[in-house]
């Protein structure tokens, strides 16, 4: 099956090819014969009942500094590929949630992954919380009394955005903290979104596993360990990462969710887990996979494009 597969995905000349998801995705999908086609967020478009991009076909190869060989520049009509990635960084703001829009457009004749509909209304702090018992005490508000009081109950808690990423914004607020009010005025005064607070894990301190599903299934996990004095575990930030098994509870927690992701479309999903808690499930850009083979040797980017071919065959 010799696919034609459209990237959409900040630029291509500025990814880690020893990290990104993505690149690791498009290197497998070529290397299975598919025809790849690359174009950014701003390129997309709707006209006359049509949804292109402008963009350019694409080949990658494993060589740094020349990983990338891009054509010439045209427009794609993406109703007439056969599968189109979902892939730019967030943040998840209202550009983000235009381009999913137009890309229920074409979906499911052009088979969009994740299913752009509920990346839409499944964002990775608020799908969790439709997962109360698997999740530790967690508010979403904007009212500052209502953080107050959220933060004078569990006393040691993590303040962050609602929509943000790699681990920007993030604060511990411990039981000797003052900075509630301020955070909440300085966060106020960049949007109107709410944000969400939890119950500080001390379990963090051993890293954030990092879980990797496909079609609601685990494949592996990765744990990233928080540097030293920090408490975010992003790699964005330093954190570490290193080999880890999944426990009973990780494959406890992905049976309660993998049904739902995969009646959703979500394909390729990252969940993170502290400790026994569930705290994230990420749908937008999840990564992780490059990681893990390393780690593992599971070629993740084969199991995502087996579930894609598989449907894209109706099966």
């Amino acid at each position: 099956m010799s696919l034609k597969i459209a990237f959409q995905m900040d630029h291509i000349g500025g990814v880690d090819i020893d990290a990104d998801s993505t690149f690791r995705l498009a290197e497998e999908a070529q290397a299975r014969g598919h025809e790849l086609f690359h174009y950014t967020p701003d390129h997309l478009r709707f006209n006359e009942g049509r949804v292109s991009a402008w963009g350019q076909p694409m080949e990658v190869r494993r060589e740094r500094g020349n990983h990338v060989t891009l054509g010439a520049a045209r427009a794609q009509d993406l109703g007439a590929v056969d599968v189109v990635w979902l892939r730019q960084d967030p943040p998840f703001d209202m550009g983000y949630i235009t381009t999913t829009h137009l890309l229920d457009m074409i979906h499911p004749g052009t088979l969009v992954v994740n299913d752009p509909f509920w990346v839409r209304n499944y964002p990775e702090k608020l799908l969790v919380l439709k997962f109360p018992e698997l999740t530790p005490p967690t508010m979403i508000a904007r009212d500052l009394a209502a953080l107050r009081a959220f933060k004078a109950e569990h006393g040691d808690i993590i303040l962050k955005p609602l929509y943000g990423n790699g681990g920007a914004g993030v604060f511990r607020l411990d039981p000797n903290d003052r900075n509630l009010a301020s955070l909440h005025e300085l966060f106020a005064g960049l949007s109107r979104e709410p944000l969400i607070a939890q119950k500080f894990l001390p379990a963090v301190e051993k890293g954030d596993k990092r879980v990797i599903l496909v079609d609601g299934e685990p494949v592996g996990a990765i744990n990233r360990v928080p540097a030293a004095g920090e408490t975010r575990s992003n790699m964005h930030v330093g954190g570490r990462p290193e080999k880890v098994t999944l426990t009973d509870r990780d494959r406890e927690i992905c049976a309660a969710i993998g049904p739902l992701l995969r009646e959703k479309g979500q394909v390729f999903v990252g969940i993170d887990i502290i400790g026994d808690w569930l705290t994230e499930i990420n749908v937008t850009s999840p990564t992780g996979i490059q990681e893990l083979e390393r780690f593992d040797g599971i070629n993740v980017a084969a199991r995502i494009w087996e579930a894609i071919e598989a449907r894209r065959r109706g099966g």
